[in-house]
């Protein structure tokens, strides 16, 4: 078992900034070396992968279809990156057995990363409770072991899933309340967006409540101000980038207009990052 005393401190300043007394923890997703390194730049005091972003970027599909190799490689390039703390979006956990399960998390963590998102939507409509809590239980040992109080931030998609349309809000407290007594350290309810539901789930859940912000969101302010302690956009950085990409391309391609390069980092700033 390979152990990793250098990253329990910045595990530590990790798990610390969900608990800021008058702003969320606010992350905007990166998916390689670039983006993590101008979203430091920008001020963030953290950096989260997204895995639809990594799985877009290397050809393909978000869901569970990237190969644990390379996203954990885009994971390394990333951590290298950037002198904050970093977690990972690691789906599912990239493996169904619990020997695939550990093998991601030592991953993770050879990578240099000191948290990481698992999601309860292996499964149609949602991976079973007592399953999924085994396997939070599972990455708390692992990562134990090798020395890591490894933040955990269990994402549940009651809400997303759109299999609850009444029941959604029980739901959801009953899988925070298992995966919080299996290990986890925060509860992640994407697809919520509403601020007195969000209010009453802080209120129910001891654990750092996370939401997923977009056009439309409450501001980071508000969201704070309902009990959601760390706000994240997901995909919604590459998706950005990528329609400039898009309409750039379609400009160029189609009327030979060159004005959408103006706005256009230099090639001295962008090498600049790495230096």
């Amino acid at each position: 078992m390979t152990t990793h005393p250098e990253l329990d401190s910045m595990a530590l300043r990790f798990h610390q900034l969900h608990a800021a007394p008058h702003a969320p923890l606010v992350l905007v997703n990166a998916w390689d070396a670039a983006s993590a390194r101008m979203v430091e730049a920008a001020g963030a005091t953290a950096v989260a992968t997204s895995s639809s972003a990594i799985s877009w970027s290397l050809g393909y599909q978000d869901g569970n279809h990237l190969p644990r190799h390379l996203a954990m490689e885009a994971l390394a390039r990333i951590a290298k990156a950037t002198r904050l703390p970093v977690t990972a979006d690691i789906e599912t956990g990239y493996g169904r057995t619990d020997e695939e399960l550990q093998a991601t998390v030592r991953a993770v963590l050879d990578a240099g990363a000191v948290g990481i998102n698992i999601e309860d939507s292996a499964e149609q409509p949602l991976s079973d409770i007592s399953e999924h809590s085994k396997r939070i239980a599972l990455i708390r040992r692992t990562a134990d072991d090798a020395g890591v109080r490894l933040f955990i931030n269990a994402r549940t998609d009651t809400y997303w899933s759109g299999e609850f349309p009444d029941t959604a809000y029980e739901e959801t407290l009953r899988r925070a309340e298992a995966y919080q007594n299996a290990g986890a350290d925060g509860i992640f309810v994407p697809g919520l967006a509403d601020l007195h539901v969000l209010h009453e789930l802080s209120r129910r859940i001891s654990l750092p409540l996370n939401a997923l912000a977009g056009v439309g969101s409450p501001s980071p302010g508000e969201l704070h101000d309902a009990g959601v302690r760390r706000i994240s956009i997901g995909g919604g950085t590459a998706r950005a980038a990528y329609a400039a990409v898009s309409r750039l391309a379609v400009e160029i391609l189609g009327d030979g207009n060159w004005s959408g390069l103006a706005a256009s980092r230099s090639y001295a700033d962008m090498d600049a990052i790495f230096e």
